[in-house]
């Protein structure tokens, strides 16, 4: 399927989900297998048990204030063994689908791939009502060295049916082309740069919602991928809101928009919202009710609000709590 195509046979399916899944940290630490591709990842932090505490509590605030705001937050808990020092981030390892698929993927860090659990997908099911359909699992291609983390790698647009990929040992050329195949769904890779090396998730320098877009693109090398992307951004009539390299290592652009019954709500982190400006936040605030807890002991590990938020596009079809 080309550009062309996917944005001529628009899907049905909402940009923005109802609900997400969240986990509750039961070990979380700074992980030195994701350090060499993680220029955003701190080293030296301090106790790791005290930021373990800090990142629990963290989660649990964050949990609080997204659903103060109406958003449906299902929170499941970590197991403390094994130890998993990211399984606070599930975006990476599972997406799930408003056609009632489940797509598991391939991690980087061998010891991130604890983080898949099968009875996580059941507690859905089982005690949320949701539907799965079918399970599309990439996960064998860590046996290749392939890796694709999810809706990290993967930035959707998802009524064009298009994502948007940036090039990184966590975002690998053939598990994307296995994506689109399996998925059908089109995909703008491109190359970036900053710190010396590539940017590790594209939801770190990009962010779409309904109607707007943030992105840092300034950290996309190659002048014609840049504009394939700008181009593809502008086609799709959303507003772009720039940011710089320094407000991107803030953590501005990994943020999410979710429906509630009351309307949007944007989600980001307190550090991602200070470092944007007045306009840039006027701009922002004109999508959404910007909800933006401090998370500064789970940021030390390299990711942020948006990676704490998997998305659940399921269809539901039994009350099930909340």
């Amino acid at each position: 399927m080309n550009i062309a195509s996917a944005e001529a046979n628009l899907a049905d399916e909402l940009q923005t989900a109802r609900a997400v899944l969240m986990i509750r940290p039961a070990s979380f630490a700074i992980n030195p297998q994701t350090a060499a591709s993680n220029a955003y990842q701190q080293i030296n932090v301090g106790d790791g048990g005290a930021i373990g505490r800090q990142a629990l509590a963290e989660t649990e605030q964050a949990a609080r204030r997204l659903a103060a705001a109406g958003v449906k937050v299902i929170l499941m808990d970590d197991t403390a063994a094994p130890a998993k020092p990211d399984a606070v981030f599930p975006n990476n390892w599972v997406s799930f689908h408003g056609d009632g698929r489940v797509i598991i993927y391939p991690l980087h860090a061998v010891n991130r791939r604890l983080e898949r659990r099968p009875e996580l997908i059941g507690a859905l099911v089982d005690e949320y009502g949701y539907t799965v359909t079918e399970q599309l699992d990439l996960s064998r291609l860590e046996a290749l060295g392939i890796s694709l983390e999810g809706t990290g790698s993967l930035v959707f647009d998802r009524p064009r049916r298009l994502a948007f990929a940036a090039l990184s040992p966590r975002t690998h050329p053939e598990g994307i082309a296995e994506f689109s195949r399996q998925a059908d769904y089109t995909i703008i890779s491109f190359h970036t740069r900053d710190r010396g090396q590539s940017v590790y998730h594209t939801n770190v320098m990009l962010a779409l919602g309904t109607r707007f877009a943030v992105i840092c693109d300034q950290v996309i090398v190659d002048a014609v991928e840049r504009s394939t992307v700008l181009a593809s951004l502008e086609a799709s009539g959303r507003e772009l809101i720039f940011i710089s390299r320094q407000q991107m290592s803030e953590f501005a652009a990994n943020l999410l928009e979710i429906s509630t019954p009351t309307g949007p709500v944007i989600a980001l982190s307190a550090s991602a919202l200070a470092t944007l400006d007045a306009a840039q936040r006027r701009r922002l605030e004109a999508h959404g009710q910007l909800i933006a807890p401090a998370i500064d002991a789970i940021e030390s590990g390299g990711g942020s609000l948006r990676c704490m938020l998997a998305e659940i596009f399921l269809p539901r079809v039994t009350s099930g709590p909340g």
